[in-house]
């Protein structure tokens, strides 16, 4: 094989890897550009690291955060130098995974391009094979990681005194009453004009969302979340993209848990929601993702409200 076609065999082979990787962003990105992201972001105070209980409107698990300010062990604090958690945004970033994927694939694209690869010194051939195999590698890490994740939300809500993900009936999101659990959380009784705030608040998030109106944000959001909302919103600027997210109603919805922590209120909800999520190219107009046919999605959002004073928006979740 001459340096020619050994040249055009490496194309062809970076053209595989990247074609395999990159439906697996895509999609993320994609199908998911509403208010969030489709990520997990945001806080739930001494609960953060504890996985809600499932509720009929979300029987399965809520996903971690992606993003949090929150640290294992403490309350609501200031951001860490590393927050983000096994993942970071944007990207695969500074995270565990992101550091680990980073390796594994820039040292095969490397050592593939100069002839070596896993297999260094066998070249051609091997040099393929090496780079698939570290690709494996990456879906292996990734998978064992979320397992060790998932034991660790186990162990964490465990500890503190959660129950078991569906054991029990839950709420009804129109007329039930959550209570908190642990026995240093106060009983706390969500009212039907707390539903109806809940519900209004989905509404209005998405709304100043598409508007990119960061100062209405402030009012309906926590600062935690509004710096998240402000960096996606700057991100879709640098791609010359505007998400647009219309037709918001509410489908069903339940109330997982509510509490009380210090001068703070906190309740988490699970939401099913009808809603357009479309991308817009900001200079011309013409679709750039998504769909106008309308989609469902469930997540779960949790509020806030310090005493006397209006629910926010502390964090969102998706769902399992």
């Amino acid at each position: 094989m001459n340096f020619t076609q050994h040249k055009r065999g490496i194309v062809r082979v970076i053209a595989v890897a990247l074609a395999l990787a990159l439906p697996l962003f895509t999609a993320i990105s994609a199908a998911d550009a509403r208010a969030g992201g489709g990520f997990g972001s945001g806080s739930r105070g001494s609960r953060s690291f504890a996985a809600p209980p499932s509720t009929t409107t979300a029987p399965g698990a809520a996903q971690p955060f992606n993003r949090t300010y929150s640290q294992p062990g403490t309350n609501m604090g200031a951001p860490a130098a590393n927050s983000g958690g096994l993942f970071n945004r944007p990207g695969m970033g500074r995270g565990l995974l992101g550091g680990l994927a980073a390796g594994f694939l820039g040292a095969g694209l490397f050592g593939l391009l100069f002839g070596g690869g896993l297999f260094s010194g066998l070249g051609g051939l091997s040099s393929i094979f090496g780079l698939l195999l570290q690709i494996g590698l990456i879906v292996l890490v990734v998978r064992l990681a979320m397992s060790w994740w998932q034991r660790r939300q186990t162990a964490a809500a465990a500890y503190a005194g959660g129950p078991a993900s569906g054991v029990g009936p839950q709420p009804n999101y129109r007329s039930g009453t959550g209570f908190g659990l642990g026995s240093a959380s106060a009983p706390l009784e969500i009212a039907p004009a707390d539903y109806e705030a809940f519900e209004r608040l989905l509404g209005e998030v998405q709304a100043a969302w598409s508007n990119e109106d960061v100062a209405k944000l402030h009012t309906l959001a926590t600062p935690e979340m509004v710096s998240y909302f402000s960096k996606d919103l700057e991100e879709n600027k640098a791609r010359n993209v505007i998400n647009k997210v219309t037709n918001v109603k509410l489908l069903q919805g339940d109330l997982a848990e509510a509490w009380r922590e210090g001068e703070s209120d906190y309740a988490t909800v699970a939401m099913r929601f009808s809603l357009v999520d479309q991308t817009l190219d900001r200079t011309t107009g013409r679709p750039a993702g998504g769909s106008e046919q309308p989609q469902e999605v469930t997540e779960v959002w949790t509020f806030v409200r310090r005493r006397g004073s209006n629910w926010e928006l502390s964090a969102i979740q998706q769902t399992n």
